[in-house]
């Protein structure tokens, strides 16, 4: 995302500015989603690369495939990316929206990468404590992984908590070898 955050940026606020004055947050980030979900493609991106194909057609494909799902103003967007050459960074775009409708609701989404499964107990209470760290409401997201031994990491926005069995082995093995 980093080389197309410069791109995408711009066209990420727009439509978020768009979605806030219209009260249409859910109607954008669905839409997004799907404009990205079309332009990957693999057929989607053949037919746009293919010079015989006029940004017209292309613009009223996407519209056609939308249709219905568009809010107001997501032709608009959807024909400005196709004359700007930018259909590649919707996939940016989405993303961007999504951390900027995640601060305008004071959220953040926080991924919990655990040894076992947690049970809902642990969850919530983990929920609460980051909650309160860092005064955001939390939506967290738990992967299992079994090559953690025990404990677990948590990414919540900047933050990253290693309490990790294997992270602590590790910072252990650095330690000892200086």
């Amino acid at each position: 995302m980093a080389d197309n955050a410069s791109i995408a940026r711009p066209y990420a606020k727009a439509v978020f500015d768009l979605a806030q004055e219209t009260n249409a947050f859910d109607a954008w980030t669905s839409a997004l989603e799907h404009l990205a979900a079309i332009s990957n493609d693999a057929d989607f991106g053949a037919l746009v690369s293919d010079p015989r194909v006029a940004d017209s057609k292309v613009t009223e494909l996407l519209t056609d495939l939308t249709k219905g799902s568009l809010p107001d103003g997501g032709a608009n967007l959807v024909n400005l990316l196709v004359q700007n050459d930018r259909l590649d960074s919707l996939n940016d775009i989405n993303a961007l929206y999504v951390d900027l409708v995640a601060k305008a609701n004071a959220l953040v989404n926080a991924e919990v990468l655990t040894a076992m499964p947690l049970t809902d107990d642990q969850k919530s209470s983990l929920a609460a404590a980051l909650e309160k760290r860092l005064g955001l409401k939390v939506e967290l997201q738990e992967t299992v992984d079994a090559e953690l031994i025990g404990g677990a990491v948590i990414k919540a926005g900047d933050l990253v908590i290693d309490g990790s069995a294997k992270g602590r082995i590790e910072k252990l093995t650095s330690a000892l070898m200086r």
